[in-house]
């Protein structure tokens, strides 16, 4: 141990004679083996106390933390008053430590630490100590517990918990004013010295803001301080423990402070007069233009509300306050006339909503401004007297009578003259016409209220010397309605008369309708165009008539129906009526007078079917001949036989048709009178009734002489075509070109086989073998000539 350390630690030993006291350092566990001095000490009461002798020797119970020796630092020593010095006792260290951090020489009890010691992990240790005897291994004192206290070092500076604070206050605020707090932490031991004593300091911010030393409260230093000048500051503290005394440790942190905005500030126009125009032809609510105050402020403290205060254009503008921009919009409020009137004055006024009353003093949180808004001229359209115009006009006036006139005049200070004009797309029909230039609206075809009571028309007005600027207005044509419809039966009537009816009963009611429309209402008037000695007619004086007959003994194989004029007339003016036939028809009843049947019904039904009976039978029949139709079809379609056989269908090559065919014009199969001039071969003509696999040109063969016969032809051919390797596997004729007119061999068509079979013989073809049998049943006999 250095002489430093050895008179630093005797005068902590001097100065702190507390960490020797033994409530503090360590406890005694009691042992009843514990010697006891044989000093007495007098009590009051009598008895004689015995002092107890202490069995250990304390040197030290400290340590400073952060030990930089290069030796173990020396803790203590422990020393029981058993030992001799012999070496017969033994000291064992256990608890918190002992063994890797304070280990004791067994011999002499001294305590060392093997390595630095932070305060701030542990501040504490709490160690028990025994001797034993070496030879017995009994211990010679009682257990005893002590404590090493670690002494703090200022090894710690003073820290805060964020490296930059934020912070706000209202500008103008007062001095004094607090802002924010800020603390800092010091890990020392603030319980020994000023190691942990932090006293706070500002490094940066003067002379806006002042810090509280102990406390750490940053306030304002200095009065009004305006944010519309500068409205953010940054202002740096330090913490400085040791009390802020040389030597301390220290730490910094930063602190941004905003000035948050109040209405210290009224709004102002920029401007004392402000102009604006506007077009006459402006509709209502159309913006015209802004006006704005500015305000320092921000947010609520800037928010302004606009009104028009006086002017003598109030009537005609309004003002609105737009929230977003906070500016004044301007819009019409009635419609403009610049012929009326060609500029207005306004006196608009804009006011803060939000007002502090601690800054009254600063002056009225509002201000004024003139806005003139001059009328600018348009063209504008021509303007009718009203707004829509109504006519009513007779059914029955002629046509070209004018029904009506429309006025229109151009409001623009230089007048020019209209041209009016019809929408045909609202007369269609063309049934009025308008004069184009005063307006007057005539009919050109004949009106009808019957087919159309209300006519809506669409009349224009345009400029003759801008035709663009048009106007329009509704027309509504109402048609009068005139007497020039006869009444008619209401609707059809089938009437009837029982064989067994009575003089003067009721076999109809009649009503009417007319299409006419009178004032008063509809009367109709009924009556028989001639007397009838079978039926009357009586009015019921309610627009009604009844039909009763006059006789009896009706029959209806004498007369089925009887046919009676009734004559309708109306009350208008002029009268107007019409006859109208009932067909009465005379039928079988029963005693009830209930119809079993009809003369007509008994000719048309005399099975005693009915209509839809009827009408069912001949669909049926209708059906049944479709059917017939569709089997038909079916079965002369499957007749028909393919053009082309299978090819294991070893047979002649013979086309068949169901008809005749067209004989020597018939190219489309086979011509046999070519066969009498080869000459007139085709080069390189293929078959029509195959598709052949190769192709392969035909061997030409001499010309025969034209008086060849065809027998002697046709077996040269076959020979020939027998020993060619590239004929098909099958008999195949040979097609030729017609060989001409007036040919010596006429014609093989079998179209006049009918006429020349008694003058050729063809049986010869059945002794050709097989191959030809198909010929030979074709052209060989009578009997196959008839089944053919």
């Amino acid at each position: 141990m250095t002489i430093y350390q050895f008179l630093l630690l005797f005068l902590l030993w001097v100065c702190l004679p507390h960490f020797c006291s033994p409530e503090i350092m360590f406890r005694r566990t009691p042992v009843p083996q514990q010697r006891i001095l044989s000093s007495r000490v007098p009590r009051s009461d009598g008895k004689i106390l015995h002092r107890q002798k202490r069995g250990w020797m304390w040197n030290q119970f400290f340590l400073l933390e952060e030990y930089t020796g290069s030796d173990y630092q020396y803790v203590g020593k422990l020393h029981s008053d058993q030992d001799k010095g012999d070496g017969s006792l033994k000291y064992i260290l256990s608890g918190d430590g002992a063994g890797t951090l304070f280990i004791i020489d067994e011999k002499t009890g001294d305590i060392h630490a093997t390595r630095r010691i932070d305060r701030e992990e542990k501040a504490f240790y709490t160690l028990r100590a025994q001797a034993i005897n070496r030879r017995t291994l009994r211990p010679v004192e009682p257990e005893s517990e002590f404590v090493i206290k670690i002494h703090d070092i200022n090894d710690n500076e003073p820290t805060f918990p964020e490296e930059i604070y934020t912070a706000s206050v209202p500008e103008m605020s007062v001095v004094g004013t607090s802002v924010v707090q800020v603390t800092a932490t010091d890990a020392d031991d603030p319980s020994y010295g000023n190691s942990a004593r932090v006293i706070y300091s500002i490094l940066q911010g003067q002379p806006y803001f002042s810090v509280e030393p102990e406390t750490g409260i940053i306030r304002t230093a200095l009065p009004n301080m305006n944010r519309e000048n500068r409205e953010q500051y940054q202002v740096v503290i330090q913490a400085k423990d040791m009390g802020g005394q040389m030597g301390g440790l220290s730490g910094t942190t930063t602190v941004n402070i905003t000035l948050t905005d109040v209405n210290d500030n009224p709004p102002r126009f920029p401007q004392n007069t402000i102009h604006l125009r506007v077009l006459e032809s402006s509709p209502v609510g159309t913006a015209i233009g802004s006006v704005k105050a500015t305000d320092a402020d921000t947010g609520k403290n800037a928010e302004v509300e606009y009104r028009i205060i006086d002017g003598d254009g109030t009537d005609m503008f309004d003002i609105v306050t737009e929230k977003d921009t906070q500016e004044g919009i301007i819009t019409v409020k009635k419609p403009l006339d610049f012929e009326s009137r060609r500029l207005y004055t306004l006196k608009v006024e804009a006011e803060n909503t939000h007002v502090d009353p601690r800054f009254y003093y600063l002056g009225p949180f509002k201000d004024t401004t003139i806005v003139k808004i001059s009328i600018d001229d348009v063209d504008e359209p021509p303007v009718f007297s009203r707004s829509s115009y109504l006519f009513e006009v007779h059914e029955d006036i002629e046509v070209g009578t004018i029904i009506g006139t429309v006025m229109a005049r151009d409001p623009d200070s230089i007048s020019s003259p209209i041209r009016f004009s019809l929408d045909r797309h609202t007369d269609l029909d063309r049934i009025f016409n308008i004069h184009s230039g005063n307006g007057s609206l005539y009919t050109s075809k004949p009106l009808d209220r019957e087919l159309s009571q209300w006519h809506n028309l669409t009349v224009i007005a345009a400029e003759i010397n801008n035709p663009k600027e048009t106007t329009r207005v509704a027309v509504f044509v109402r048609i009068l309605d005139v007497n020039d419809n006869a009444p008619q039966f209401a609707v059809f009537y089938d009437t009837f008369v029982c064989e067994n009816a009575r003089p003067g009963q009721l076999i109809q009611t009649i009503s009417a309708v007319d299409k006419d429309d009178p004032l008063g209402g509809q009367k109709f008037f009924f009556s028989l165009a001639a007397v009838n000695p079978n039926f009357t007619v009586q009015d019921n004086e309610d627009n009604t008539a009844r039909i009763l007959t006059r006789k009896n003994g009706f029959n209806r194989h004498e007369i089925s129906s009887y046919l009676l004029p009734v004559v309708i007339s109306d009350n208008d003016y002029p009268i107007q009526s019409s006859t109208g036939t009932l067909t009465i028809r005379v039928c079988a009843c029963d005693s009830q007078g209930n119809m079993q049947s009809c003369s007509a019904e008994a000719l048309l039904l005399p099975a005693g079917l009915s209509t839809g009976a009827l009408i069912a039978i001949l669909l049926c029949i209708v059906i049944l001949l479709v059917i017939v139709v569709l089997f038909a079809a079916l079965k002369r379609q499957r007749k028909k036989e393919p053009l082309i056989l299978s090819k294991e269908d070893i047979r002649d090559n013979i086309v068949s048709y169901n008809d005749e065919g067209g004989g020597e014009e018939d190219t489309q199969a086979f011509d046999i009178g070519t066969l009498r001039n080869p000459s007139a071969i085709e080069e390189k003509k293929l078959r029509r009734d195959i598709i052949p696999e190769t192709l392969f040109i035909p061997r030409r063969t001499p010309t025969a002489p034209d008086n060849t016969d065809v027998r002697d032809f046709i077996n040269e051919r076959l020979k020939e075509h027998d020993l060619d390797p590239t004929a098909p596997p099958y008999d195949s004729l040979a097609t030729y070109a017609y060989e001409g007119n007036d040919s010596i061999a006429e014609s093989l068509s079998s179209l006049e086989s009918g006429t020349t079979e008694g003058d050729q013989n063809y049986d010869y073809l059945r002794e050709w073998g097989p191959r030809f049998n198909k010929l030979a049943e074709m052209y060989g006999g009578g009997e196959s000539d008839k089944d053919s």
